[in-house]
């Protein structure tokens, strides 16, 4: 592939405005959509939340937590560990109007608070464009010949962002 796989997983995850941020809540999983307020490279999420929140509660008892993202042809499913960051220059950084709804005092509000999210597995499936083309093609010939789609890691892989650049596999 023309592409590293963590260049291929920042391009996917840049792509994406909104997620799904689950968290741990007991022994019970709590899912619930996100804005994504930035990402750096392949291994950095940002959102923003309340302190009093539940979700920053059940990071502050457990930071695991997974995050996905879909579209109708791209879907992310990342495992990382979240910490909540009361960082006031990364809070200007990040900061858009829209969250004023939620933090009536802007920035300064004493309630705002960052998770970051740090990557340590994520896996992509990306059958955007030509990919998706050959995909359709790879399925179409596996089930007139009675075996599995040929799927490269351009449309799928495992990625260990911290771990260098090669994907973990590229076939499911």
């Amino acid at each position: 592939m023309g592409e590293s796989s963590k260049a291929h997983l920042k391009e996917l995850l840049e792509s994406f405005d909104d997620a799904m941020l689950i968290t741990r809540h007991g022994e019970e999983m709590h899912a619930r959509p996100m804005a994504v307020a930035d990402v750096e490279g392949a291994n950095t999420l940002w959102f923003v939340t309340s302190t009093g929140a539940p979700k920053s509660d059940e990071i502050r008892l457990d930071s695991r937590v997974s995050v996905t993202f879909q579209s109708s042809t791209r879907f992310v499913a990342l495992s990382g560990r979240g910490v909540l960051v009361h960082d006031k220059a990364k809070i200007d950084q990040l900061w858009k109007p829209s969250w004023k709804a939620w933090f009536p005092n802007g920035k300064d509000d004493p309630s705002i608070a960052l998770i970051q999210v740090t990557v340590t597995d994520a896996e992509l499936w990306d059958n955007a464009g030509l990919k998706g083309i050959r995909y359709a093609f790879e399925v179409a010939k596996a089930a007139l010949t009675g075996t599995t789609p040929d799927v490269d890691a351009a449309q799928h892989a495992r990625v260990k962002p911290t771990n260098g650049d090669a994907p973990v596999s590229s076939r499911h």
